[in-house]
């Protein structure tokens, strides 16, 4: 099992990520909904598409634009469609 846990918390946690350019990508169901925050950020990959992103924000803490995904990837990066890959403290490791 995959776990991303920030500020003392398990925020995703699944054994069906998708693992691409050293990120794992946590399929929709498996993130907290209750802890993402839409962003109006976005970036742009020259093989995968643009990316969106949100905040994390978990116990009255804000991490912003901790999280990403591709609402529209290239065909090149169709399986990670809507998949979340995180960041920017967020620790995400193989549960023990």
């Amino acid at each position: 099992m995959i776990t991303a846990t920030w500020n003392n918390e398990v925020i995703a946690e699944s054994n069906k990520t998708i693992m691409l350019e050293g990120n794992h990508y946590f399929p929709p169901d498996a993130i907290r909904a209750d802890v993402l925050r839409p962003s109006s950020t976005t970036s742009n990959c020259p093989w995968k598409g643009t990316a969106r992103y949100y905040s994390v924000e978990v116990a009255g803490a804000t991490n912003k634009d901790a999280a990403w995904y591709y609402a529209d990837p290239s065909d090149k990066a169709k399986e990670i469609k809507n998949y979340v890959a995180f960041w920017k403290g967020v620790s995400v490791r193989e549960a023990a």
